[in-house]
């Protein structure tokens, strides 16, 4: 993992498409081991969603843990999770000192279904612009692929009331990293996936320069490197419910420039796959 200083956290824990009873499930005589699944949620002021989005999770996959990631919301969003943990063992909290960004919690959801000996790692945001009904799709999807994408670009995919800029920056942004990656994907940028946590570690994650937007980009093209088999799944991308969105303009800029230069150095055969 990165090679930076690691911050102090503590843990606790004791026609939609169908719930995903199989996957994570009791195993049945003479079939092979159903994979445990982790889905991780990082959190900065999601009191107004954060009950409700596992309540859902656990609607289409019953059987998933559930690990949040707070970064000590003033809202008491870590409270609300340590109580969830308290009355479900399928729930975890990893509690962070203050905001340290969506990258790094990403890494340390990766560095925890490892540790945990977990078989998938499904990402998703905490504010509901990731809708659960589409769990069962992607999950279904990693019995080909190492990295399923829940993907707005693909055919079937899409926004719900996205802004004109918006719309035209992500797009714009998903079209370079394709040209500078080489990456066969049309939406690389998102972060509703699902990630083979074997893979994970061949995945070189200590090499990962970015914390900011540019982080879903960068671990998806470690992911690549590492051969691992993407594919993408429909989804619909919806505004949050509640709350307010973290967008952050000076942020974006600075991922631009960080997939610039990535995509350069991968461009002119600088990014070593091993």
């Amino acid at each position: 993992m990165p090679n930076e200083k690691t911050p102090v956290t503590r843990t606790s824990g004791p026609s939609s498409p169908q719930p995903l009873r199989g996957l994570g499930g009791r195993d049945t005589p003479g079939s092979p081991p159903e994979p445990r699944i982790l889905v991780s949620l990082a959190t900065y002021n999601e009191a107004g969603n954060i009950a409700a989005l596992i309540e859902e999770i656990h609607r289409y996959v019953p059987q998933a843990h559930v690990l949040v990631i707070d970064d000590n919301s003033p809202d008491g969003t870590g409270k609300i999770a340590d109580e969830l943990a308290a009355k479900d063992s399928r729930i975890h909290v990893l509690h962070r000192p203050g905001k340290l960004g969506l990258g790094t919690a990403t890494l340390a959801a990766m560095q925890y279904a490892m540790d945990q000996g977990y078989d998938y790692l499904q990402n998703m945001d905490a504010d509901f612009s990731h809708p659960p009904r589409y769990l069962p799709g992607i999950l279904a999807g990693m019995s080909k692929y190492d990295v399923m994408i829940g993907s707005r670009y693909t055919k079937g995919g899409g926004t719900q009331n996205w802004p004109l800029p918006r719309r035209v920056i992500s797009q714009s942004v998903n079209l370079m990293v394709r040209f500078l990656f080489r990456m066969p994907v049309k939406d690389a940028s998102g972060a509703y996936r699902c990630y083979r946590v074997s893979k994970l570690r061949e995945a070189h994650l200590e090499r990962t320069k970015s914390r900011g937007y540019s982080f879903q980009q960068e671990v998806l093209f470690r992911c690549y490197k590492a051969r691992c088999k993407l594919g993408e799944y429909p989804i619909l991308f919806e505004n949050r419910r509640a709350g307010a969105s973290k967008v952050n303009r000076q942020e974006a800029i600075r991922s631009i420039s960080m997939l610039l230069y990535l995509g350069l150095r991968n461009f002119l055969g600088m990014e070593r796959a091993t």
